[in-house]
């Protein structure tokens, strides 16, 4: 079988950058969750969500995106979001308000401290 998604990281400019590619719906959530933890140290002052390679976004995906969100702030840590405009994704984040809590990128370099 073909995962839906994809799960790689790295580390850039003082931040760590996990990138999401393919879909995320209900069937994969929860791991892509578990799997984007994995990747991230407790050492990591800033993470970056980069979902420029995402395709797809159900409001699963969301919701995941916000316990993401709350677990690193837990954590004392602070997540970005990284969409570029064309993105078929950012349409679903801007209706659903996510940007409003987790600010939003268009590039990794952007979304990167200064």
């Amino acid at each position: 079988m073909i995962p839906l998604a994809t799960v790689s990281a790295r580390d850039i400019a003082g931040a760590r950058v996990v990138q999401v590619a393919g879909e995320v719906d209900l069937s994969n959530a929860a791991d892509l969750l578990t799997l984007i933890g994995a990747e991230i140290a407790h050492d990591a002052h800033l993470v970056l969500l980069d979902l420029s390679r995402a395709a797809y976004l159900d409001s699963t995906a969301v919701a995941m995106i916000f316990r993401l969100a709350e677990r690193l702030r837990t954590r004392r840590q602070e997540l970005r979001l990284v969409v570029p405009l064309e993105s078929p994704v950012r349409a679903v984040l801007e209706l659903t308000n996510v940007p409003r809590v987790i600010p939003l990128s268009e590039t990794v370099q952007a979304a990167s401290p200064s």
